[in-house]
C-alpha cells in the first residue's frame, strides 16, 4: 500500500505561481507512472499532468506553457510547478501514483488551489 499526502496549495492572485508536492509512503518502490488530477466544484476530475518512469510527459491542453511535472526518482514522488494561474485553475489538485505491484492506482486527499481574479 502507498500512502501520498499533497502540499502546498492556497490562495494565490490570478497570475500567480505555487508549487504542489506529493509524499510517498509506504511501499514505494514499485511506484512507475505518477500524475497530478484536479477537480474543479460542479465537474469531473481530470488530468491535468502525468509522468511515467522513462520521463515521457503528457500535459491537459489548458495547462501546456504554463504547469510544469517533475519526479523525484528516489522519493518516488511527483512535484507540480504552476505558474501563470488562472482563476479557472481553481480545484483540488490530486497526486497520484501507479503501482506496478498492486497493480493499482493511489490516491492522496488532495490540497485547494484557489485563483483569486
Amino acid at each position: 500500500q502507498v500512502q501520498l499526502v499533497e502540499s502546498g496549495g492556497g490562495l494565490v492572485q490570478a497570475g500567480g505561481s505555487l508549487r504542489l508536492s506529493c509524499a510517498a509512503s509506504g511501499s514505494i518502490g514499485s511506484i512507475t507512472a505518477m500524475g497530478w488530477y484536479r477537480q474543479a466544484p460542479g465537474k469531473q476530475r481530470e488530468m491535468v499532468a502525468a509522468i511515467t518512469t522513462t520521463g515521457t510527459i503528457n500535459y491537459a491542453g489548458s495547462v501546456k506553457g504554463r504547469f510544469t511535472i517533475s519526479r523525484d526518482n528516489a522519493r518516488n514522488t511527483p512535484y507540480l510547478q504552476m505558474n501563470s494561474l488562472k482563476p479557472e485553475d481553481t480545484a483540488v489538485y490530486y497526486c497520484s501514483v501507479y503501482d506496478d505491484y498492486e497493480g493499482m492506482d493511489f490516491w492522496g486527499k488532495g490540497t485547494l488551489v484557489t485563483v483569486a481574479s
